[in-house]
């Protein structure tokens, strides 16, 4: 028999995905027939594939799997080598049992540091805004992927930096993004450290609980000091990279809504402070080239002549765009994270010219 006790990262979740993501090393057949059979038992009652989990639960398993068995073995294996039986077993608790999804001690993760503190991740130094129990902000450097992917080197990736983070403090669940940003795009991303943590911040994204705050610097001088962009979005994929179309109808068009205000007028340039009603991919950066205002060094959707000109004289190599401000309400409490613009951008706004007065 197999017993687990439900933990906070199970818990909300069905039996049978319980069940897979417990035990990815077994077929789903495997499952399908121990449930069938009436071998599975939730609190002692005869448990069903389609029930929720709650935090807490007692599940057993009147069954054999072959990988418990084989990781059974694998432990009394490196057991006998180390010599130390409870020193060996304590050690296989912390690791061993991952692959099975299980929490073995409660994380390390919850110390909050102050903005600017940095930790080592991997082979890069990245800001760490904030640590808390369930989740940690993290100000992303231009040029780093939020996510592994097409182009991207294997483990070299944010979210990669953050698996590997997370197995050094004896994290089971892999911290997991709440959201993306673009790769050429810096600043504030949310990564929840345990299940039921990533389930909630998907949620509020989606009910529009999570605000996001960015800076832009685009190209000329917007005629309204604060509006909204609502036009919709249709991602096309092509050879050279995914791009959206703007204001296109028909299947594929998603909503798509950006507010802006400008925060100081420059010579040729606005600096613009824009909030995500929405977040589709791409959004601020095609919203505005489609009224004309594209965003400095966006390769994609810019002004590739007025792109060269600007790195010439400013010696910008990336796009000027970052994430600035998230506010949400994390148990019953509202939090307010700010990350200043990286020395690169601001470096370039020393440069120009103002025309009016700054707002905030």
């Amino acid at each position: 028999m197999i017993t687990r006790l439900i933990d906070r990262d199970f818990a909300n979740m069905r039996l049978d995905r319980f069940l897979r993501k417990a035990f990815p090393e077994e077929s789903l057949s495997v499952f399908f027939a121990v449930i069938r059979k009436k071998k599975v038992r939730v609190n002692g009652v005869i448990g069903k594939a389609n029930q929720m989990l709650s935090e807490g639960d007692v599940v057993c398993i009147y069954e054999n799997f072959k990988s418990v068995e084989n990781l059974d073995e694998r432990r009394e294996a490196r057991d006998e080598r180390q010599g130390s039986g409870r020193e060996a077993q304590d050690s296989g608790d912390k690791w061993g049992a991952s692959k099975t999804g299980f929490a073995k001690s409660k994380s390390t993760w919850g110390k909050d540091s102050s903005v600017g503190k940095q930790a080592r991740w991997g082979a890069r130094e990245l800001d760490i805004v904030i640590q808390t129990e369930d989740y940690v902000i993290v100000n992303k450097p231009s040029g780093l992927a939020s996510q592994p992917g097409s182009g991207t080197r294997p483990g070299e990736s944010l979210v990669e930096y953050l698996w590997e983070r997370g197995k050094s403090e004896g994290l089971d669940f892999k911290p997991t993004i709440a959201h993306r940003l673009d790769q050429e795009t810096s600043g504030m991303l949310i990564a929840a450290l345990h299940g039921d943590t990533l389930r909630d911040f998907t949620r509020m994204i989606r009910e529009h609980e999570v605000d996001k705050f960015y800076f832009a610097l685009v190209k000329g001088n917007l005629n309204r000091d604060k509006g909204t962009i609502s036009e919709t979005l249709t991602r096309t994929d092509a050879a050279k990279g995914s791009k959206m179309k703007v204001g296109q109808k028909g299947e594929g068009a998603q909503e798509a809504i950006t507010h802006y205000r400008v925060k100081q007028h420059y010579e040729g340039f606005d600096l613009v402070k824009i909030k995500l009603e929405t977040g589709r991919m791409h959004q601020i950066r095609a919203h505005f080239a489609s009224i004309g205002h594209p965003l400095l060094g966006d390769t994609r959707y810019g002004d590739f002549a007025f792109n060269r000109e600007a790195k010439k004289q400013f010696g910008l190599h990336r796009l000027f765009l970052h994430s600035c401000r998230l506010e949400f309400t994390w148990k019953g409490e509202k939090k307010v994270f700010d990350c200043p613009l990286p020395k690169e951008l601001q470096d370039v706004i020393k440069q120009l010219k103002p025309i009016k007065t700054e707002r905030h």
